[in-house]
C-alpha cells in the first residue's frame, strides 16, 4: 500500500508540469528566432526539446490523475533576456534545464522509499535532463 503524501506529490508533479510546459513554449520561441549558418541543427535540437518537454508534461499530468490530483493548468514564469544570439538562448536554456533537475530532486525527496514507481520516475526525469543540460554545455563550449 502506498502511503504518500498525495497533497505534495500533486504539488510538485504540478510544478514540474509547469516548469514542462514552460519549455514548450521557451524552446519553441527560442527555434524560431535562431538565425546564422547554423540554424537548422540548432533548430532542430530546440523543436525537440520543446516536443520532449510537452510529453513530460503529459506524463506527469497522468501521474496527478493516477492519483486522484487535479493538473495544473499553468506555466512558470519564463525568463527572456529579448537577447536572441545562440550564445544567450542556450545559456537560458541551460538554465532552465537545470530548475527542471531541482524540481524532480523535490519530488524524489518526498517519494523516497514511499513508492518505487515514483522514485524511478523521478530519477529516470532527473537523469534526461541532466543529459539535456549536458548537451547544452557541450554546445556552449564554441562561445568560450
Amino acid at each position: 500500500m502506498i502511503k504518500l503524501n498525495k497533497s505534495a506529490v500533486h504539488e510538485i508533479l504540478n510544478q514540474i508540469i509547469e516548469c514542462e510546459m514552460a519549455g514548450v513554449v521557451r524552446y519553441a520561441h527560442s527555434s524560431l528566432m535562431i538565425t546564422g549558418p547554423y540554424r537548422k541543427p540548432i533548430v532542430e535540437f530546440l523543436q525537440d526539446q520543446a516536443n520532449e518537454s510537452l510529453r513530460h508534461a503529459l506524463q506527469a499530468g497522468e501521474l496527478i490523475t493516477g492519483f486522484g490530483g487535479h493538473p495544473s493548468q499553468k506555466i512558470s514564469f519564463i525568463r527572456e533576456s529579448n537577447d536572441h544570439s545562440v550564445l544567450t538562448i542556450l545559456q537560458e536554456s541551460l538554465e532552465h534545464e537545470e530548475f527542471a533537475v531541482s524540481i524532480y530532486r523535490k519530488l524524489l525527496e518526498i517519494v523516497r522509499d514511499e513508492s518505487v514507481m515514483l522514485e524511478e520516475y523521478a530519477r529516470a526525469q532527473i537523469g534526461m535532463e541532466e543529459q539535456h543540460a549536458l548537451e547544452i554545455e557541450k554546445m556552449l563550449r564554441d562561445f568560450s
